[in-house]
C-alpha cells in the first residue's frame, strides 16, 4: 500500500489587513451626503478591504475543506512562520498570491514542487466600477495555477498525474566569495538603502567560452537582475522586456544612470546566459541586496564583491495553463 502523499500549506496571514470598522452599506446620496462625498468614498474604500480580508479567508476555508476529502497528510502554517528549508512534503501548497508563493520558494530547494492558489484575484468589472474613484486592483497571482474556483479540479490532476510542473531559473548569489542561502525567484535588486541616493558600482560580464567584457563604471539608482519569472515584474516595469517562461538566462538592468552618455552603452541593459556570471564591485559607502523585493535583504559596504549567476538549484512550479510553453 502506497504512502499517503505529505502536502504543507503555506498560508497567507490575515493580520496583514490592517484592522478597521465593520463594512457599512455605502450612505444613501443626498443633498449634503453622497457617496461621491470623502466619507462617502472613504466607506467604499474600508467595505472593499474589508471584502479583501473576507474572500482570502473564505479561500483559506474552500482549500481546507477540499485538502479534507482527499487522501493526503496535511498541515497548514502562517508564512511568517517558516524559518527551516521544507524537506517533509510531496507538495507546497501556499494560499495568498505571488508574494506567498515566493515565499515558500526561498524555503525550497528543487525537489518539491509548489502549486500557487491565489486567494483574492482582481475583478476586472470591480477595477472598472472604481477606476475613477480609488485603485480596486486585487492580487495578480501571475505564478498562481488555481484560484478557489478550480483548486480541486487542478490539486486532482497533480494527484493523478496529468499535470506537471514546470521547471524555473533562480538567481545564485555570492557576496565576497560565500553563497548567499536564498535563491531569487524574481529578482535582485542592488541599490543603495535610501532611493534618493546615488549608488555607484562597477561590473563586467565573465564567460567560460569567451573573454571578459570591459568593466562597465556606474553611477545610478542600482543595478536589477531578473529571471524569467521576474521579467513581467519589476523589470518590465522599468523598461526591460518579458521572457518566455522557461528561459534559462537572466536579463539585468542599470536603474537611471546618471550620465546620459550612458544611456546608448549596449552593456547598460542586457542578457546574462546560463554559462555567464556577473561580477559587481561596491563602491558606495553603504549599499543593500534586495532579493524577490523586500522579503530578504543583506547589507553591503564599500569594497565588497557580488557575483550573480544561474548557479542555483530549478525550482518545480504548477503554472496557470496558458503559461506552459
Amino acid at each position: 500500500m502506497s504512502a499517503r502523499r505529505r502536502v504543507l500549506l503555506l498560508l497567507k496571514p490575515l493580520d496583514v489587513y490592517p484592522p478597521r470598522p465593520p463594512a457599512v452599506p455605502n450612505p444613501p446620496s443626498t443633498a449634503t451626503s453622497s457617496t461621491s462625498s470623502p466619507r462617502g468614498l472613504d466607506q467604499k474604500i474600508l467595505n472593499y478591504l474589508n471584502d479583501r480580508c473576507r474572500v482570502h479567508k473564505d479561500t483559506i476555508n474552500f482549500c481546507q475543506g477540499v485538502l479534507r476529502r482527499k487522501p493526503l497528510d496535511w498541515e497548514p502554517v502562517l508564512r511568517n512562520n517558516l524559518s527551516h528549508p521544507i524537506r517533509c512534503a510531496d507538495l507546497v501548497i501556499t494560499i495568498g498570491g505571488d508574494g506567498t508563493l515566493l515565499q515558500a520558494s526561498h524555503f525550497l530547494d528543487d525537489s518539491v514542487p509548489v502549486l500557487g492558489v491565489n486567494s483574492d484575484p482582481t475583478q476586472v468589472d470591480e477595477v472598472n466600477k472604481f477606476s475613477d474613484e480609488f485603485d480596486a486592483t486585487r492580487s495578480t497571482g501571475y505564478l498562481c495555477a488555481a484560484t478557489a474556483g478550480n483548486f480541486e479540479q487542478v490539486l486532482d490532476k497533480i494527484l493523478e498525474g496529468h499535470k506537471h510542473p514546470t521547471e524555473l531559473t533562480r538567481i545564485s548569489i555570492n557576496l565576497n566569495n560565500r553563497q548567499l542561502p536564498t535563491f531569487a525567484l524574481n529578482d535582485v535588486l542592488v541599490a543603495h538603502p535610501c532611493p534618493a541616493s546615488v549608488s555607484r558600482f562597477s561590473f563586467r560580464i565573465k564567460s567560460s567560452r569567451e573573454a571578459s567584457s570591459h568593466l562597465v563604471n556606474c553611477r545610478s539608482s542600482g543595478l536589477r537582475v531578473s529571471t524569467a519569472a521576474g521579467s513581467t515584474a519589476a523589470m518590465l516595469s522599468a523598461g526591460g522586456h518579458p521572457m518566455p517562461i522557461t528561459s534559462t538566462g537572466l536579463q539585468y538592468m542599470v536603474r537611471e544612470p546618471v550620465s546620459p552618455r550612458y544611456l546608448d552603452t549596449p552593456l547598460m541593459h542586457g542578457l546574462l546566459e546560463p554559462d555567464q556570471l556577473m561580477h559587481i564591485a561596491w563602491y558606495s559607502q553603504e549599499g543593500v541586496i534586495y532579493v524577490d523585493g523586500s522579503h530578504v535583504k543583506h547589507s553591503v559596504q564599500h569594497g565588497d564583491t557580488i557575483e550573480i549567476s544561474t548557479l542555483a538549484p530549478i525550482l518545480k512550479v504548477y503554472l496557470p495553463e496558458k503559461e506552459h510553453p
